[in-house]
């Protein structure tokens, strides 16, 4: 093993917030200061921090009582330093990055954050940096990884809120139609959905009928079955570009006549303290990104296999996305169950 003491190393923390960032950081922190003797240089603002040179050096104190904390004790941003176009045009990024990586005297860099910032992470490995990866978002998206975290405390979240539409649901004799984040994933909606209780569960990697939605659901009704709540992720394929939820809402009401209400949750599944095991898959996502900087193995993305915390190259995550299987189990399973996923 390589002599630690005197490293430096960056952190910083890109794209969208969500539970678990500050435990990665302090993760991440705590294991390079205290088991390494490293010197631990935070980033402000993900990638946007290393273009403008904003930095700061992170003590043991600075990483006290964070591990709760919702948000970044760094700050976040979307920056994407390879894009072509969009603000900054004509600024040579990449160079920037590489030049403040230099002058900053980091021996590696240590990048959180979902698909995109994984992307990033590999391309400036690419240009000759020391990266490592820690994946993080609530979609649980990111290829290469079974979990992600923020995806605990967002399922947490989504299955509280479907849980307290029940009860008003069930008080007015309507249908509820609930909208969950997932771009391009279901597993939020998939999970939630059957933890919650969901009679209809909406993905985006299953196509719906919306005639068999509504016969179903209007099938319930003449079951005398007093309500029904409808889980619908927010990335679902839709004609009209309003909310996956207001669409849905709308057609339900259309074609069957029976009373629907829509909730957006939106923002809220990303905010507020982590989940027990999101602290624990965070912690543990930072301190193995610390143990692949002391061997040498950079340009990897840490990743959670099974119960076991290993490695997957940067260059195989990429832009690819971790999706629902349209025959996951636990879709068969739901299905056995009266389940309706909008397919015959």
């Amino acid at each position: 093993m390589a002599n630690t003491k005197g490293m430096r190393i960056g952190i910083l923390t890109a794209g969208g917030d969500c539970p678990g960032i500050n435990a990665a950081i302090r993760g991440v922190g705590k294991t390079a200061i205290v088991e390494y003797g490293m010197e631990v240089i935070g980033i402000s603002s993900g990638f946007l921090g290393l273009i403008n040179k904003e930095s700061r050096v992170l003590t043991e104190d600075d990483l006290s009582g964070i591990l709760t904390h919702g948000g970044t004790i760094l700050g976040t941003s979307r920056e994407k330093p390879f894009k072509k176009d969009g603000p900054g045009l004509g600024v040579d990024k990449p160079r920037l990055i590489r030049k403040h990586y230099e002058e900053l005297g980091l021996d590696a860099l240590v990048c959180i954050g979902g698909n995109g910032t994984q992307k990033t992470a590999n391309l400036l490995a690419e240009e000759g940096l020391n990266v490592v990866g820690i994946p993080k978002t609530i979609d649980n998206d990111v290829w290469g990884t079974e979990l992600t975290f923020g995806f605990d405390s967002a399922l947490w979240i989504a299955t509280e809120s479907i849980d307290r539409l029940h009860s008003t649901a069930n008080s007015h004799k309507r249908i509820m139609v609930i909208e969950v984040m997932g771009h391009h994933a279901g597993w939020l909606a998939l999970y939630s959905g059957v933890a919650g209780g969901g009679d209809v569960i909406l993905l985006p990697e299953v196509p719906f009928d919306a005639q068999v939605v509504t016969s179903y659901l209007e099938s319930r009704a003449r079951k005398k079955k007093p309500y029904s709540i409808v889980v619908v992720a927010e990335g679902i394929s839709r004609p009209t570009k309003e909310t996956a939820g207001r669409y849905v809402a709308e057609m339900i009401r259309r074609m069957t006549g029976l009373e629907t209400r829509e909730t957006i949750l939106g923002y809220i599944q990303r905010g507020g303290s982590p989940s027990p095991m999101d602290r624990i898959l965070a912690t543990r996502y930072g301190s193995a990104a610390v143990e692949l900087i002391v061997q040498g193995k950079f340009g990897n993305m840490v990743a959670s296999i099974g119960d076991r915390i290993t490695e997957v190259p940067l260059s195989v995550v990429g832009e690819k996305l971790r999706t629902v299987p349209p025959d996951h189990p636990l879709i068969s399973k739901a299905r056995k169950m009266d389940i309706c996923f909008g397919v015959k």
